[in-house]
């Protein structure tokens, strides 16, 4: 593979040892172990034949140069894989390992494992970043900052309203995540074309027992080119991935020389450069955008395998081994991004404040609109706040001055302790905080995360040797 600079960099070491080769070789020895078994308690072949095969179904009966050679050749690893189970047992054993199965079984159900697994670790970066976040809402309900938009101060808010739209956005990601999870993590067993011929009668007993010992879902209809369960991970993982971007952006933008509202966090050299000394660049929110860009692009290419015509893929398949683990470890790289950022967040209340101060007060001529209202009506009461605000930045004067001059003195006096400051202007933003951090803890109290598709067989994440270093 070539020399990735972004994982190395900036991946998550958990998912990149769930899409290992380790992992990837160990899981379709897991499956064809497990499916001898299933077939044993069904009565399809004989138990200490099955246990003999699940003995073979070890690492060290694999030569993985050899595997890579062959599946080269064959154009799949699992046919040159069975063959090394077959040569470690008896002949008569053999005769049985990978009865009724076809490569795409082991494969899609090898898959089924990583994709559970891939989901858990998602969920536990997002229950990270959500808890950061929700204590951030919380911290800084009255925070009170710029509004923005289109990049232009708008009406004050605080700092917690606007993380508690990230948020409540978060806890809309994991929910949808849990359900793909759940839709992926799938058995397959359904032979050459899908009918499930090869076991006839016992195929749903056997699939169905299967799925048990692997702790998967079951399913009668076989899956072989309908990718959407596969697909519909991507997805979730691809919109976690594209929020995590919006946030690491949004960080740059605050943390702009210029405005100065929030910064990363602080240490010797981090984000320094190499040649202007002053530097302190914003790396975790750029690795965010970069591995947010990667997660959408990969979950882009896995749609193509959506294309798969017939009963069996003819290349779209093979899109898929790369874009899938992809999408997801992207999406891992990108969490924990975002969570490195909100767990060590600065905030600068100071720079805010003055930031509110910087346009002339401008920032609040939507309330003055509103307090001139009910003596001018909204429509006229626009008309000369925007007049004022002309004046105002004409002039160089605050706002609230070239008011009083654009009106009477009967209705200046009318209005003028009306007027508020920005930390009166802020709507209900305290109750959108409160919401948010409520939903996302009532989401994370009652939801569980999946549990590791086979625990016993399936080691930990993080323990398969990886890539890069875990953020």
């Amino acid at each position: 593979m070539a020399f990735d600079l972004l994982t190395r960099i900036g991946g998550d070491r958990a998912m990149l040892g769930v899409f290992s080769e380790e992992r990837a070789v160990h899981d379709w020895l897991v499956v064809e172990a497990q499916l001898a078994l299933a077939l044993a308690d069904a009565a399809v072949i004989e138990p200490a034949s099955a246990e003999r095969i699940a003995a073979a179904c070890v690492p060290e009966t694999v030569d993985r140069d050899r595997l890579w050679v062959e599946a080269a050749n064959v154009g799949y690893p699992i046919l040159p894989l069975v063959k090394m189970i077959c040569a470690a047992v008896s002949e008569q054993d053999a005769a049985v390992v990978h009865y009724g199965a076809t490569t795409q079984d082991i494969m899609d159900t090898a898959l089924a494992l990583q994709l559970r697994d891939a989901g858990a670790r998602l969920i536990a970066l997002v229950d990270r970043f959500g808890t950061d976040l929700a204590r951030l809402v919380e911290d800084h309900a009255t925070t009170v900052m710029p509004g923005r938009t289109h990049a232009q101060q708008a009406v004050p808010t605080t700092l917690g309203a606007k993380l508690a739209v990230v948020l409540d956005e978060l806890t809309r990601h994991r929910e949808r995540l849990v359900d793909a999870i759940e839709a992926a993590a799938v058995v397959s067993l359904f032979g050459a074309g899908g009918t499930g011929a090869g076991l006839g009668s016992d195929g749903p007993a056997v699939r169905s027992l299967l799925a048990r010992r692997l702790r998967l879902g079951d399913t009668s209809v076989p899956w072989h080119v309908a990718r959407d369960r596969v697909v519909g991970l991507t997805g979730a993982a691809a919109l976690l991935g594209a929020a995590c971007a919006r946030f690491g952006r949004e960080i740059i933008d605050l943390s702009r020389t210029e405005v100065g509202e929030v910064a990363e966090a602080d240490g010797l050299y981090r984000g320094a450069s190499s040649t202007m000394p002053q530097k302190a660049n914003p790396i975790s929110s750029e690795l965010a955008v970069g591995w947010g860009i990667m997660a959408t692009a990969h979950h882009d290419a896995a749609l193509r395998a959506m294309e798969a015509g017939h009963e069996r893929a003819a290349g779209e398949w093979q899109a898929e081994w790369q874009a899938v683990p992809g999408a997801l470890v992207a999406t891992a790289g990108a969490l924990a991004a975002v969570g490195d950022i909100a767990a060590n967040l600065r905030v600068f209340p100071e720079r805010m404040a003055a930031n509110l101060d910087l346009d002339g007060g401008r920032i609040m001529a939507e309330a003055y609109m509103f307090a001139l209202a009910p003596h001018l009506g909204r429509d006229h009461g626009h008309e000369v706040v925007y007049a004022a605000v002309r004046r105002s930045r004409a002039e160089g004067t605050p706002l609230r001055e070239a008011l009083r001059l654009s009106l009477t003195d009967e209705v200046w006096a009318s209005i003028e302790s009306h007027l508020p400051e920005p930390s009166a202007y802020l709507g209900t933003t305290s109750e959108i905080c409160r919401t948010a951090v409520a939903s996302w803890r009532a989401a994370t109290t009652q939801a569980s995360s999946p549990a590791p598709a086979h625990p016993g067989l399936l080691r930990a994440p993080d323990s398969h040797p990886h890539q890069g270093e875990q953020r």
